[in-house]
């Protein structure tokens, strides 16, 4: 298909946004037939919408057909500058519904995995004083790994997100707000879950060396801790579903919060080994952009957060 440019780049006018709402739409949802229900507009509407994106930047964004659904490479450039400006855009309309109405418009707040089990975790305290205090919200949770929350918060996708920390970044504003205590869990099918032949104490950072590890593959903690004592990682995971998945095989010794294996370990699918000692704690903070500052909404949240954590 060849395509030429009308009127980008140039000035962004409403159309633009519209069209760039319609393909990002399709992007996240993988598909323009999938993409129909979360836009509530034809496929055939869909198809002609994108068709004149890619005429009006002059580029091919996506290829559909019997393969399946893809972006281009230039399309996947697009899609990452279209979440700046879409954010960007978003964040001036709630600025502007706070002027003049009040507390009001959406706040995205994007968290870490597996927090709603840590008893020491008081996001949904929060979350509660904060429906209390600014019922005209709209809020949306979003769920993703570090890299994803600290680049969204940066971008202007996430108002704020939350966190273990790994290390700062001077982009970002950081409130401290609870710990997460994570144990090196081992499967049933694991010689190291059996307790009898060889006791806890010899279950140590050298002896784990030899173990295959199974960790997460993204800067973290998790991967800190493995490159502090030199362990061999033999399974990367995405998320600490994929962990626990890989433990209860038998194959792996892998590092999960203990208030997220507790309920493997009363089923007696799991076990810490040597908790003493094979350990380590994460300090969750909340994060936002040091640049511009919060909207009023994502203020008085902030607030709650600290609050229900002190």
């Amino acid at each position: 298909m060849k395509v030429s440019a009308k009127n980008l780049p140039g000035p962004i006018r409403d159309v633009d946004l519209r069209l760039l709402r319609v393909f990002k739409a399709v992007a996240d949802c993988g598909g323009m037939a999938a993409a129909e229900l979360e836009l509530d507009i034809a496929m055939s509407t869909i198809s002609r919408h994108v068709k004149e994106l890619e005429q009006r930047v002059g580029l091919i964004l996506c290829r559909r057909g019997r393969g399946g659904f893809s972006l281009t490479a230039e399309g996947q450039q697009l899609y990452a500058a279209a979440e700046q400006l879409l954010g960007a855009t978003d964040g001036f309309r709630g600025r502007l519904h706070e002027i003049r109405q009040g507390l009001g418009g959406e706040l995205h707040v994007a968290l870490f995995e597996k927090t709603a089990s840590n008893p020491a975790a008081r996001i949904a305290q929060a979350l509660g004083d904060f429906g209390r205090r600014a019922p005209g919200v709209h809020l949306n949770l979003h769920v993703g790994s570090i890299a994803m929350i600290e680049r969204g918060v940066i971008d202007g996708q996430f108002q704020l997100g939350v966190i273990p920390e790994h290390r700062r970044s001077e982009s970002l504003c950081y409130d401290e707000l609870f710990d997460e205590t994570m144990w090196l869990y081992a499967g049933a099918a694991h010689p190291w879950f059996a307790t009898s032949q060889e006791p806890d104490t010899r279950r140590h950072w050298g002896a784990l060396r030899s173990q295959a590890l199974a960790a997460l593959g993204y800067h973290s903690p998790n991967l800190a801790i493995a490159h502090e004592h030199r362990l061999l990682r033999r399974a990367t995971a995405s998320d600490q579903e994929g962990v626990a998945t890989l433990v209860l095989s038998g194959a792996f010794v892998g590092f999960l919060p203990d208030h997220y294996a507790e309920s493997f370990v009363r089923q007696g699918r799991m076990r810490a080994v040597n908790p003493g000692q094979l350990s380590y704690r994460c300090r969750f903070s909340s994060i936002h952009r040091r640049s511009p500052g919060l909207p009023r909404a994502a203020e008085v949240f902030r607030e709650a957060l600290i609050e229900a954590h002190r």
